[in-house]
């Protein structure tokens, strides 16, 4: 029993640490619904304001969701960032398209 290795010394893969991917996925969630509100702002004018005087719950909820999003994202694509803030600026747009053309009936 001499000429064993033992387990401690060894060095597998599976014992490094893995990156933290959740939290720029996130931070990239958050600037993805900013991104959609002003994209709304830039296409609609001064009267979106009135728009979400009544409707602003809906749009408000979409922010938790955009930041998991932007999380789910970024796990799924392992840490990649500049893929992942494309993937999560064009889902969060979409949603938030969605949403508004549901509201308005368009």
């Amino acid at each position: 029993m001499q000429n064993v290795t033992p387990l401690l010394a060894r060095k597998d893969k599976g014992d490094q640490d893995e990156a933290s991917w959740p939290f720029p996925g996130g931070v990239v969630g958050f600037a993805s619904w900013w991104v959609a509100l002003a994209t709304t702002f830039a296409l609609y004018g001064s009267n979106t304001l009135f728009f979400f005087l009544y409707t602003w719950p809906f749009f408000l909820a979409l922010l938790p969701v955009s930041v998991l999003i932007g999380i789910a994202i970024s796990v799924v694509l392992r840490g990649h960032l500049i893929w992942t803030t494309l993937a999560t600026v064009i889902v969060v747009v979409c949603l938030f398209w969605l949403l508004f053309s549901q509201l308005t009936g368009w």
